[in-house]
């Protein structure tokens, strides 16, 4: 989306154990060793029943629970788990890859199958976590604005300038200080706890390209954003939740919003350096697939979103769907056909019927929709009356596309009926809602500073948006909420984006403390249900054709603005693949895996810089002129890199 110290007399039931993690970016060595354990049968694991009494244990060691049941915390902490809805979480030091936890007693545990069609997805987006965003974490962002007293230098509007002005802040400690604090604090595993006991099963989990590397002259903070959503992957898998793992971040920016990193312009597959970030993110996709299709965790990260939001309608369609065939080979030369996760693909701001036809005989390949009326059409007060514009909007949209096209989910979507949000237009003071955006000529729609505070919210205001909710939930039926927490503005002492905050929502009564709730809602006399079609779901022996191949090459024949591809800048795949290492775990008696689950995604290197070349800045190449053709030498790089970070 737009934005610990434990007693040592706790150490004998400690059930998350978190040991340090080495971190370093490895030539591959072909396919990892051995498989993990996933747990074994579904439902509770022998030993006892989950809950606050009869726990299973190993060594000792508290490994299970139910509703009431301890759980203590890497550092020592607890907390008591709370879960009415038949949840249970495990962890088993000796085997932290056991798959047996349950988020919910209707939710499938992670060792049984995903059913597609059948099992409805009730997710919720960990935003603003691993990739930034100014409404999410205002407190990150205010000091580095105009309307700060002490405010000097560069104005943050996105993760890139923020980076910048932390740096050029003396007092400041650091990008690596600021950032990884925030990492470490801003979700935790209790989150991760509370998500499951919200009636939730999936969690949708934005990342940055730079969780995986980054070129010098980009600001960000390189590969520490890795190290936590490994803990992601273990806290997921200790509470029953599946991930949608969502590339939200591409080099070049896929869009030019600030979620993309940096504000701007496109160009990733839109100007001069256009397709050398096209390559360039081919190598972020392939490691990522490379380490989530191990056994190790497959069932918790089953599906990949790979480029969130891309700008469609200044790429063109057929362009993007160049990239995608090229990607979607190179993912399924790695996994397998039939293996691997589910691919997600972005509408692109398009209608879903432009979609129908895509990519005939491709394997398991997923929608997704990011419907928002505040970017859209915002909804008149009073709200009562609008409570239903979910349904009529978008409901016969999404049943419609699970027949004609296959699965499809709402990504992410929020009770945001207007903009009214601090910093929500990119750190900008006013809002088109009330109409004091400065560039705005549209009509005043009302104040904004109701929605601004939720503490002002009557009885009525909360059952009208939990209405809202519903109908959400229902017209879409497989969806993630935009997003699970909301930081408080260090100006205000609030959280000023109330609306955009699921935690926020159901402790405060405006969202349904169990999300079937919605069922019906819609009042849909036919709902679409049941299992989706096999060639929407699985792979079975169906081909892309070689019509659709031939006129869907990639590199494309041409690109916006830039009829003669063949003389742009462009990467050669001669340069050392990134292997991302897996966590350890001391007590362990199973393989972690070795980062790389087999085949080489249909090329042998990585895309790099060719040595001798130079190349326009890859963030700001739309309208620069096209460089004279250099050849260079092709670098190979041999040596593996490391990061040299530590847990």
């Amino acid at each position: 989306m737009y934005a610990l110290v434990g007693a040592a007399a706790l150490a004998a039931i400690v059930v998350a154990v978190v040991v340090p993690v080495y971190f370093k970016v490895v030539k591959h060595k072909g396919s990892s060793a051995s498989s993990a354990s996933s747990g074994g049968s579904g439902g509770a694991p022998s030993g006892g029943t989950p809950g606050g009494g009869n726990n299973p244990t190993s060594g000792g060691v508290v490994t299970s629970g139910g509703d009431g049941s301890t759980v203590t915390k890497d550092d020592g902490t607890t907390f008591t788990y709370s879960n009415k809805l038949g949840g249970f979480w495990v962890f088993d030091p000796t085997n932290p890859f056991n798959n047996s936890a349950q988020a919910q007693s209707w939710t499938p545990p992670l060792n049984q199958p995903w059913k597609f069609g059948e099992d409805l997805i009730r997710g919720v987006n960990i935003g603003g976590w691993l990739v930034l965003e100014p409404f999410i974490s205002p407190a990150l962002y205010e000091p580095y604005q105009p309307t700060n007293p002490d405010f000097s230098g560069i104005r943050a509007v996105d993760e890139w300038t923020l980076c910048q002005a932390i740096a050029a802040n003396k007092s400041s400690g650091g990008v690596a200080k600021v950032i990884e604090n925030h990492y470490a604090t801003f979700i935790t595993e209790e989150d991760f706890a509370e998500i499951a006991g919200a009636g939730l099963n999936w969690v949708r989990i934005p990342l940055p390209y730079w969780a995986i590397e980054k070129y010098d002259d980009e600001p960000f903070l390189e590969g520490v954003a890795w190290k936590y959503f490994l803990k992601a992957i273990e806290w997921a898998r200790k509470y029953g939740l599946r991930i949608n793992l969502d590339l939200h971040t591409i080099p070049g920016s896929q869009n030019g919003f600030n979620h993309s990193g940096k504000l701007g312009g496109v160009n990733w597959l839109e100007g001069v350096m256009g397709i050398a970030n096209a390559q360039r993110s081919l190598n972020i996709i392939r490691t990522i697939t490379e380490f989530i299709s191990q056994d190790q965790y497959k069932d918790v990260i089953v599906m990949f979103g790979v480029v969130n939001e891309p700008q469609v309608s200044t790429i063109g369609h057929d362009v993007i769907t160049s990239f995608y065939l090229e990607m979607h080979d190179m993912m399924r030369n790695i996994t397998g056909l039939g293996k691997g996760p589910f691919i997600s693909i972005h509408n692109g701001f398009q209608a879903f019927s432009t979609w129908e036809n895509f990519l005939p005989g491709s394997d398991r390949i997923a929608l997704d929709g990011h419907p928002y009326f505040c970017f859209a059409r915002m909804l008149s007060t009073p709200l009562s009356s609008q409570v239903n514009r979910p349904c009529t909007e978008w409901g016969n949209d999404y049943n419609n596309t699970m027949d004609s096209y296959g699965f499809v989910a709402a990504g992410e979507w929020s009770l945001s009926f207007n903009d009214c949000a601090y910093y929500l237009n990119g750190a900008n003071a006013g809002y088109r809602y009330d109409g004091t955006l400065p560039k705005y000529t549209g009509p005043r729609v009302g104040s904004c500073d109701t929605w601004l505070d939720a503490d002002t919210w009557t009885d009525d205001v909360k059952a009208d948006l939990k209405q809202l909710a519903l109908s959400h939930m229902d017209a879409t039926q497989n969806h993630f909420f935009w997003t699970w927490k909301i930081g408080a503005s260090d100006r205000t002492g609030k959280v000023n984006a109330p609306l955009w905050s699921y935690s926020l929502g159901i402790k405060g009564g405006w969202l349904p403390l169990d999300p079937r709730e919605s069922v019906g809602v819609c009042k849909n006399t036919n709902p679409r249900s049941g299992p989706l079609k096999p060639t929407q779901t699985s792979y079975v022996s169906q081909t892309i054709a070689a019509n659709v191949r031939a006129a869907n090459k990639f590199p494309p024949a041409s690109i916006s603005g830039q009829a003669n591809v063949a003389a742009l800048p462009t990467y050669t795949a001669t340069g050392t693949p990134i292997t991302l290492a897996p966590p350890t775990f001391t007590a362990a008696t199973v393989s972690a895996g070795g980062g790389w689950v087999g085949g080489s995604g249909g090329w042998t290197g990585d895309y790099v810089p060719v040595d001798g070349c130079t190349y326009p800045d890859s963030w700001d190449a739309a309208q620069v002129a096209v460089p004279p053709r250099c050849t260079g030498r092709r670098r190979v790089v041999r040596a593996p890199r490391e990061t040299g970070l530590a847990w």
